[in-house]
């Protein structure tokens, strides 16, 4: 099993760089493959210091960065977004149902005393079978409602990998004792959307540690009934 920390090499086609950002050590993503186009996912930099080590991946990679995608809007996924969006003028991309959550980020940061900047752009909507391509590379968009009404993963088929938020995780599923959860909503995402998927596809999770299809079904307590 990889570490979140570490750089992932997915099938010889996407590269992958993982970083735990903020108190919550949320796991944002930059993906790209030998075009040097990137993608990053997630940006939860919370301070100048996590932000800069973002920057100097990329910089000191070649990277080119092209789009910026959200798995939902949850304030622990976009507290860099707006210096994200800001630095390296690319679109964002997120499912519209979440703009309700992108929106209350500030307060749910000034709340918990932590830094916030509101993201002052806007997003490209995204649905479920979209197809976002960045390089030579593409990932489908799964909705996966139920942690959020907007929640989403992003799909490499090529290359065998999902990079699920706070759908599922390593050995737990995605809260749902929030505004805009829904526990029936999000089993039936991983059921039907999710869990019929290859079994050695790679899990990205947006907490914790990287897993696969196949050890979640097989022992995922969550889902053990199913």
């Amino acid at each position: 099993m990889y570490f979140c920390k570490e750089k992932l090499e997915v099938a010889r086609i996407m590269e992958i760089k993982s970083f735990y950002f903020n108190e919550l050590r949320e796991c944002c993503y930059v993906v790209w493959d030998d075009s040097l186009d990137c993608v990053i996912i997630d940006p939860g930099a919370s301070s100048e210091g996590e932000f800069a080590r973002l920057c100097g991946f990329i910089s000191d990679s070649g990277l080119h960065p092209v789009k910026i995608l959200l798995t939902h809007g949850h304030f622990d996924h976009v507290m860099g977004l707006e210096d994200a969006a800001v630095k390296w003028s690319v679109p964002v991309y997120m499912n519209s149902g979440d703009l309700v959550q992108l929106e209350a980020a500030p307060e749910y940061c000034r709340m918990l005393g932590l830094k916030s900047v509101p993201f002052s752009g806007k997003t490209t909507d995204i649905n479920d079978g979209d197809i976002i391509e960045f390089g030579n590379s593409s990932f489908e968009v799964i909705a996966t409602p139920g942690h959020t009404q907007g929640g989403v993963c992003y799909y490499g088929k090529e290359s065998s990998v999902l990079i699920s938020g706070d759908t599922l995780f390593a050995g737990s599923i995605g809260r749902t004792d929030h505004i805009g959860g829904d526990y029936e909503q999000l089993m039936k995402s991983i059921t039907a959307k999710l869990l019929p998927l290859d079994s050695d596809v790679k899990v990205l999770p947006g907490h914790g540690y990287p897993t696969t299809i196949g050890y979640e079904r097989a022992t995922n307590p969550f889902l053990e009934t199913l």
